[in-house]
């Protein structure tokens, strides 16, 4: 049997919501205005609840040993039955034994609808990590969506007395507004870029802010952060502050691009000298190697004559067995000596081949900032993998200004084969008849 039904002379209420665009709205009793009466919180016999599907009731009884809840989920269309209502059974029970009307708030939640506050930022300074004492002014524009999914939550955490969505949101924003501006002013610096490209990173900005902000919504507000959108983030670039920082960003770069300049000329200049020192040194081994054969080339030529040489006591030139048994052993000596100079210019020879000559360095400007040097090796991988471009600029030692690797006839094989244009046709020669 129901808590409530129509007895004679009850007079029966309908307790629902009829409102369009709302989070929580307060149920109130036809003809009472905002606490007009203590009435107002009176459940009359014979009420019934609708609560639609999307939708929560909440009844809020405050009593002696705190506040106390029952939560209706949509849909629900029936008499209020103290079934459904296990804090109002005991509440009844003890306090009006089951005969007189309740005093409760009745509160509805839209757990369907999505709310959207949009935020702009206005201009605020950010630091580049390459020149803290510089700032560019930056302003941020955007919008984020939440709905209710924690009812109890947000009412522990909100009051829901005379609730306004637009005071609601505008907290929201507030907040979101001093999160957005401490994260953005500080991205360059955590990630290491430059100001200049912080347009490029909207999306990768949205994810990280709201992967940070949606659990500090949930604790502050009781509400979840379904998605945050930045439309925009621009930088003033009619403003002093960003003429000034341009100004120094490209005296910087002037700077580097000099002291490259000087670092690659060094590096040059030693591979010069080493390549120098290898082929002197590579003449000395050789000039050696020369001398030692001449002296061979004479002993040599004198070996025959050994066999031949005259011991005296009046015995003619004729075999000579010791001086066969000399010229052998000099020519034992003289076979040492040449595989000795045989085995150096070997080793001379395997030296040079494996003493690379010195190999052209290049420096490549990419995303503003100078990386080298670099060989062609390390030119053929960033090529590969989109890091060099027929549009990148280059320098190596020797040029008067950085270029388009697509210009440099040696980087431009990295490309690609590009057809030669075609030559000319040949004049027309008159003929004589």
């Amino acid at each position: 049997m129901g808590l409530f039904n129509k007895k004679e002379g009850g007079v029966m209420d309908v307790i629902r919501c009829d409102e369009k665009d709302y989070l929580v709205w307060k149920w109130r009793p036809a003809g009472q205005g905002l606490n007009s009466t203590h009435k107002e919180n009176a459940i009359r016999y014979g009420s019934t609840l609708h609560v639609k599907d999307g939708e929560m009731a909440v009844f809020v009884y405050k009593q002696n040993d705190g506040t106390q809840q029952d939560y209706i989920t949509g849909p629900y269309n029936d008499t209020i039955r103290t079934a459904n209502f296990p804090v109002l059974t005991r509440i009844v029970g003890l306090a009006f034994g089951g005969e007189s009307p309740f005093p409760a708030e009745v509160y509805f939640f839209n757990l369907q609808g999505n709310n959207q506050v949009r935020f702009a930022v206005p201009y605020f300074p950010v630091a580049d990590p390459r020149f803290l004492d510089f700032t560019v002014p930056v302003a941020v524009r955007g919008q984020l969506t939440f709905n209710l999914t924690d009812v109890p939550t947000f009412i522990k955490l909100n009051r829901l007395v005379d609730f306004s969505l637009d005071q609601f949101m505008e907290q929201i924003k507030g907040m979101v507004v001093k999160f957005t501006k401490n994260y953005v002013a500080n991205y360059p610096i955590d990630n290491g870029i430059s100001v200049l490209q912080i347009e490029r990173k909207v999306v990768d900005i949205c994810d990280m802010m709201q992967a940070r902000l949606a659990p500090q919504m949930a604790e502050d507000f009781g509400v979840n952060l379904k998605r945050l959108d930045i439309s925009a983030i621009e930088i003033d670039q009619e403003s002093e502050d960003y003429i000034e920082f341009v100004h120094v960003t490209k005296e910087q770069q002037k700077i580097i691009a000099e002291q490259v300049g000087r670092r690659a000329a060094i590096e040059t200049d030693i591979y010069e000298q080493q390549g120098q020192l290898a082929t002197k040194s590579q003449y000395i081994q050789a000039h050696a190697i020369n001398q030692q054969a001449e002296v061979l080339k004479a002993a040599a030529n004198n070996l025959g004559q050994i066999g031949q040489m005259d011991i005296g006591n009046g015995i003619a030139a004729g075999m000579n067995p010791a001086g066969m048994m000399m010229g052998m052993a000099m020519g034992g000596a003289m076979g040492g000596q040449m595989a000795n100079m045989m085995t150096g210019m070997g080793q001379m020879q395997q030296q040079a081949m494996q003493t690379p000559p010195p190999m052209m360095q290049y420096y490549v400007n990419v995303n503003g900032q100078n990386l080298g040097p670099c060989n062609m090796q390390q030119l053929q991988q960033m090529a590969q993998s989109g890091q060099l471009t027929q549009q990148t600029y280059v320098w190596k030692q020797g040029m008067a200004n950085w270029d388009f690797a697509s210009n440099i006839q040696e980087l431009s094989l990295l490309f690609g084969a590009v057809p030669p244009p075609l030559p000319p046709a040949p004049p027309v020669q008159s003929q004589n008849n």
